[in-house]
């Protein structure tokens, strides 16, 4: 026949539970903290006033005065109290040292005085060649984060790796890490040790990529700010030499030409094409060949007389006149021209067009051309094509 007892089990007792914040506080491990919440000073009078055992755990949102018991983790830890000193603030200045893990199973709440009843973890006991290799692992992963973060407790955390158990020493660690909250409360809430050193090692393996990708970052900054502030020697030279020598400043020439191509009237065309010229122009070294080009073209798009225009004389009469006074006979080319003169009369904007004169030198090409400016009080320039192979030279683009 089986027997039944009513006594509590013996790995449940009830405790004075302060929820605390920011820390996590581990087996073996001494921590100190500040209390100052009214309801959280009588918990740990009461405690003070027994045997001084108390159960700690974090609760999830710092920011959060007076939590209720869902807000804290069901897995903390059972603590002795080793000092408490009053500050003059109000505050007690504790030092405790964790026990062994717990869980809640009840808490009450006497006006923010908390007490847990609790269920102690299983103490279970791990050997074995898969233990060993995660240990050493973590040995190797803490090396490299002591060498990657000089801020580390360097001497602490050699201590922790000093410690012969395996379930004490994740615990040191996890303690000493500057890791966050949920990954220290989520390492003590596994009881496994193997499981425990798994997840060590995982976290260690993340600090330290994170590290090492810190230092990359940081030196490939290190070295764009030395070439920056090279280059900026270097400019603030040029400028010097430039000024003994009488130069304008590069910078100031960029400036200059600026303005000039925003004063010069261009059409939107040639004006996106003359900043995207000057743009290069800018990034280019002073001396390269590919920003002599850019200059040039700059130059030779700012001395194009793009806002004088002169007025058209509309008048056939005289134009006929002027065709005939200038040249004999060449009547189908004269009416030619007058037909086209009469069509852009017709048309309110009339738009550039082209007359095509073919033949060999001294038939009057260039003469005609010349008495159909003076016809219509327009200005003659004579552009010679002669060798232009590509239109690249004219229009710019390359």
């Amino acid at each position: 026949m089986e027997e039944y007892s009513d006594r509590t089990p013996t790995d449940i007792s009830r405790y004075p539970m302060v929820p605390i914040r920011d820390v996590v506080i581990f087996p073996f491990t001494k921590v100190a903290f500040k209390i100052g919440r009214p309801g959280s000073i009588r918990s740990l009078e009461a405690a003070l006033a027994t045997d001084r055992t108390i159960f700690l755990s974090t609760q999830h949102d710092a920011s959060i005065d007076e939590p209720a018991p869902e807000q804290i983790y069901s897995t903390g830890t059972i603590a002795r109290i080793l000092q408490a000193q009053k500050q003059e603030n109000g505050q007690i200045k504790v030092v405790v040292e964790g026990r062994e893990r717990a869980a809640t199973i009840r808490v009450e709440n006497d006006n923010g005085a908390f007490t847990a009843i609790v269920r102690r973890a299983p103490s279970v006991s791990e050997a074995g060649h898969r233990l060993e290799a995660l240990v050493q692992r973590i040995g190797q992963l803490i090396e490299q984060h002591m060498r990657l973060a000089p801020e580390a407790q360097t001497d602490a955390l050699q201590a922790a790796l000093r410690n012969p158990d395996p379930s004490h020493l994740a615990d040191a660690l996890a303690s000493q890490l500057r890791i966050s909250v949920e990954d220290k409360q989520g390492l003590l809430e596994i009881i496994s040790v193997h499981g425990r050193l798994q997840r060590l090692v995982e976290i260690l393996e993340t600090e330290v990529d994170k590290r090492q990708l810190d230092r990359t970052i940081q030196a490939r900054v290190k070295r764009q700010m030395e070439k920056a502030q090279k280059e900026y020697y270097l400019n603030e030279q040029i400028k010097a030499i430039h000024k003994e020598l009488g130069r304008k400043d590069e910078k100031a020439e960029i400036e200059d030409l600026k303005k000039r191509i925003e004063e010069a009237g261009m059409s939107e065309e040639a004006k996106e094409k003359a900043l995207q010229e000057l743009h290069r122009l800018e990034a280019m070294p002073p001396m390269s060949a590919e920003g002599t080009v850019s200059r040039t073209y700059i130059d030779w798009l700012l001395s194009v007389p793009w806002k004088q225009k002169s007025k058209e004389i509309r008048d056939l009469t005289k134009a006929e006149e002027v065709l005939n006074d200038d040249h004999y006979s060449l009547e189908k080319v004269k009416e030619r021209i007058l037909e086209y003169l009469a069509v852009r009369q017709l048309i309110e904007n009339p738009k550039g067009s082209i007359l095509c004169f073919v033949g060999p030198p001294g038939v009057g090409k260039t003469s005609l051309g010349k008495s159909i400016a003076r016809a219509t009080g327009r200005k003659f320039v004579r552009l010679s094509l002669g060798g232009v192979r590509d239109e690249a030279e004219i229009r710019g683009h390359r």
